[in-house]
This record gives structure tokens, sequence and C-alpha cells, in this order.
């Protein structure tokens, strides 16, 4: 019987034993032992209130009832958002949207989670104070200009002030630089002004540069022109004293300028109605004016060298009268047969013209004085 007693009393305590474990195992007393922690983070286990040891990724355990675990601390890269509003030195206003990427290291975990209450906030009070002292000495342009240096600025300061609290500054960004819309408008008018001045400057080079070319141009062209009509002019005037020298070798002198006179007149008339751009060639309309003219000038021919010969022989004596009388005579007839060839040759090209211009055209038949006989140049 005792020995029963006895059976039953270890039983009864084997089975509260095993509702312990089990209670500790699978109850709330597991969860005070054991622990799990992720990757990247970080759990501070304390004792009582006091920092114990830092407790890294995996299962993790602690004495139950007496040590307590801290909210995870992450050691990811974090980037923190800081909008900014300051004045730039020309008193203008503008907002700056900072990104500073920081990271707790591995071994100041303890010195990042004790140290600091409110690390963020106190990351913006640094951006905050960096960034306002840079655009405070710069102006507007200036600090647009400037966007990394103040980047580099703030960097520099956040990574000195929180280093010895556990957090790395990797990288500090400066997005933007945002003044007013106001002012932004007129920034945006005031570099469309310039942007037209430069192309109202460009576009009067280029037509300076084209007139001065044209310019140049025009002058070489009349230079060019010149040079071609004064050649034009000595050709016809090496070719008139040419003609003058066969008319004096073929003995005719005194009378050269005349016929000369002449060619020229037939010569530009026979020009005009052959290369002439017009059909209609205006004339004397009356028959008579055209012969007068002829006579005119065969009159003039005539008179010329009358009086040419008797200024040649005003002071000879009567013999060398008598002997020039007769050399003016048989002269005379030489040039009355000289004459007498140009008239016809006259007439055929009065002819010619005649038969080129229109058959309506007044004053388009032969003149009186292009007609054989119809004048006689001795008069």
């Amino acid at each position: 019987m005792e020995g029963f007693i006895a059976f039953v009393v270890i039983a009864i305590v084997l089975l509260v034993g095993l509702a312990i474990v089990a209670a500790l195992l699978f109850g709330g007393l597991r969860t005070s032992m054991m622990f799990t922690v992720h990757t990247q983070e970080a759990v501070i286990v304390e004792r009582f209130g006091k920092f114990k040891r830092v407790a890294h990724a995996g299962l993790n355990f602690k004495t139950p009832f007496i040590d307590n675990i801290t909210r995870p601390v992450s050691l990811r890269v974090q980037q923190l958002e800081v909008n900014i509003e300051s004045k730039t030195k020309d008193n203008v206003f503008v907002t700056v949207p900072v990104a500073v990427q920081y990271q707790i290291q591995k071994d100041q975990v303890v010195a990042a989670y004790y140290e600091l209450s409110n690390p963020e906030a106190q990351i913006r009070s640094y951006v905050f104070d960096t960034v306002r002292s840079a655009l405070s000495s710069l102006e507007l342009d200036a600090a647009f200009e400037s966007k990394d240096d103040i980047a580099r600025s703030v960097e520099h300061t956040l990574s000195a002030s929180m280093q010895k609290f556990g957090f790395n500054i990797i990288n500090t960004l400066v997005q933007d630089i945002s003044p007013d819309q106001r002012v932004r408008d007129s920034m945006n008018s005031i570099n469309a002004a310039q942007r037209d001045r430069v192309a109202a400057q460009s576009l009067a080079e280029a037509d300076k540069i084209k007139r001065v070319t044209q310019a140049e141009a025009e002058a070489e062209s009349k230079r060019l022109q010149g040079e071609g009509v004064a050649a034009q002019r000595k050709a016809i005037a090496m070719g008139i004293a040419d003609q003058y020298e066969m008319l004096k070798k073929v003995g005719i002198e005194h009378s050269a300028e005349q016929l000369l006179l002449m060619t020229q007149y037939f010569d530009t008339m026979e020009s005009i109605s052959r290369q002439g751009r017009s059909n209609v060639l205006y004339l004397p309309s009356n028959p008579g004016s055209v012969g007068q003219m002829g006579e005119e000038i065969r009159n003039a021919m005539l008179q010329s060298q009358a009086a040419q010969d008797a200024d040649a022989h005003a002071d000879d004596t009567e013999q060398q009268d008598q002997q020039r009388a007769a050399a003016q005579q048989r002269r005379r007839e030489q040039e009355r047969e000289r004459a007498e060839r140009a008239r016809r040759q006259a007439e055929q090209q009065a002819r010619e013209a005649a038969q080129q211009m229109p058959p309506d055209y007044p004053g388009s038949g032969t003149p009186p004085w292009a007609h054989p006989g119809s004048a006689n140049p001795q008069g």
C-alpha cells in the first residue's frame, strides 16, 4: 500500500514537472527566454534597465523575467528628406530640398541608441544650420552655381558632428533650389531677353558681313567693268587710229576724219538695227530731213576740206598756187570718186536698213539723198 502511494506521488510530481516544462517551452515563458533578430538589425539586451549586450541577426537567448530587449535598430542605409526655406544674399526666399543618406555603424549601435534621443530631428537641425549659413552669403545666381558646394559643406558638417554618435553620413544631396514662382518668371524673362539680345546681335553681325561682302563684290565688279570699258575704248581708239593710218597710206589725209565719221554713223545704225532688243527703230519721219542731214554732212566735209586747202596755200606764190591748184584739182577728182564710192556704199547700207524696218513704218522709204544722182557732192 505504501509503495502504491509513493508511486502515485512520484507520478504527480513528474506530471507537474512536465506541465512546468511545457509551459516554459510553449507558453509566454518561451518568448521571454528566446528572441529572433533579423538581418541588418541589432537588438540591445538590458538587465534591470542597464545595458548588457547587443544581439545581432539570428536566434538569441536572454534570462526570463530579468533581461529585456529594446526595439530593433536598423543597420540599413536610410534617407532623410529635409525641406529648408531660407533667404539668399539678395533677399530672395528659396526652398531647398536636401536628402541625407546615413547609416548606423555596426560597432556603434550602443552610442547611436543611447546618445541621441531623436536622431532625425538632430540631423535636420544640422542641415538647416549649414544650408542657411551657406545661402546667406550667396546671391541667387551664385547659389544655383554652388549647389554642389553646399551639398559638400552639409556632408562635411554632418559627418564631423554625427560620427561620434555612431551615425555614418554616406551622402548629402541638394536636390534643387526653388525660388518663388514670380521670381522664376522674372528670371525666365531676363534669360529670354538676354537670348533675344544675343540673337539680335548675331543677326546684325550676319547682316553686316553680308552687306560688306556685297559691297566688296560690287566694288570689284565695278572695277572690273571699268577696266573692261577702258580696254574697249582703248581698242576702239587703236582701231580708229589704224584706220586713219590706212587712209593716209592710200592718199586720204585731209578728209579722213569725215569719212571715219560717216562710216561710224552707218556702222552704228547697222548695229542698232541688227542687235537692238526693240523691234521698232525711231528715225526722222520726214524724208526731206533725212536728205538734208546727208547734204549737211557732205557740205561740212567739203567746207572743211576747202578751209584746210585755203589755209594751207594762202601764203604761196602764184606759181605754187597754179601747181597746187592743179594738184588740188586732181585731189578733188580723186576725192569726188572716193565720195561717189562712199555715197554708193551709204545708199546700199540705207537700203539694207530700210529693208529691215516694218513696211508700214512712216518714212520707211529710201531717203532722197540715198538715190543715185539725187544729190551732187560738189553741189
